[in-house]
């Protein structure tokens, strides 16, 4: 006999986290591990812009993370090609160097201790998007988890390797976990690797349907109540681990080499 059908929303959610709590494991996979698959997860998922973007993760040691060697696509990073590097972006383990561009991530980490992994990348619809000068709108529930957790940086201040770019960028994101940057593409500041793949793939899709909305008609506003419940139920750890987890199955179909040994 069902025992819930009198149940209040607030019980049924709190029930649906704890049962979410058990039933999806957390991963062993190591951060180089889930660093590189968010490369692949969203280079198939058309993030890829040439050598442009970065994807970044903390290391252990305080002020140093994990990124990309510089000339490499996304499609082509492994979990052994990676780079660790500190604030000044001395390489302290691997070959080549990284993006210049890093140095912004340096920034939004110092300003955000609660961040552990920066997507940077400039892919079509957000780029498109970027160029009107409008800041993201979310209006349609799947896209919810950027409700009212999408800044917006109207000033494109050139090429992002001065230090002024990462005052400004840092600055523009301020407590947000994305940010939308004119002229230019998009950044996720998120407490998780897994988080943060999860939020670059869902922004470059709200950019898009943000699109083919404004070519249609006029976006009309989510009822801000709800839209902050649906934020918040789905934006926990559980959440981004079983998108990511899914995302991840994905890649290691056609992407096993971005592991030692396979996938």
């Amino acid at each position: 006999m069902a025992e819930t059908f009198g149940a209040t929303k607030e019980e049924l959610v709190d029930l649906a986290h704890r049962r979410m709590s058990s039933a999806i494991p957390d991963s062993d996979w190591t951060t180089r591990q889930k660093v590189a698959l968010t490369c692949r997860i969203l280079f198939d998922a058309g993030h890829d812009s040439g050598l442009a973007g970065q994807i970044t993760a903390r290391a252990e040691r305080p002020g140093t993370y994990w990124t990309q060697r510089l000339g490499l696509g996304f499609d082509e990073i492994t979990e052994d090609n990676l780079l660790l590097v500190d604030e000044d972006l001395h390489v302290l383990e691997g070959t080549g160097m990284a993006n210049p561009a890093n140095r912004f991530h340096s920034w939004v980490y110092r300003a955000r201790p609660d961040v552990e992994c920066i997507v940077h990348t400039h892919p079509l619809h957000i780029a498109a998007l970027s160029m009107l000068e409008v800041p993201l709108v979310v209006s349609q529930m799947d896209l919810t988890p950027l409700y009212d957790d999408c800044a917006f940086l109207p000033l494109w201040p050139g090429i992002p390797v001065g230090n002024e770019e990462g005052e400004l960028i840092s600055a523009a994101l301020g407590d947000k976990r994305a940010l939308l940057m004119a002229h230019h593409g998009q950044l996720v500041a998120a407490g998780s690797v897994e988080e943060a793949c999860s939020l670059a793939v869902l922004i470059e899709r709200a950019a898009e349907l943000q699109l083919l909305a404004m070519s249609a008609g006029t976006v009309k506003e989510l009822p801000d109540a709800l839209a902050r419940e649906a934020h918040d139920w789905t934006s926990t750890p559980k959440r981004s681990q079983a998108s990511f987890a899914y995302y991840a199955r994905r890649a290691l179909t056609t992407h096993q080499d971005c592991f030692t040994g396979g996938a």
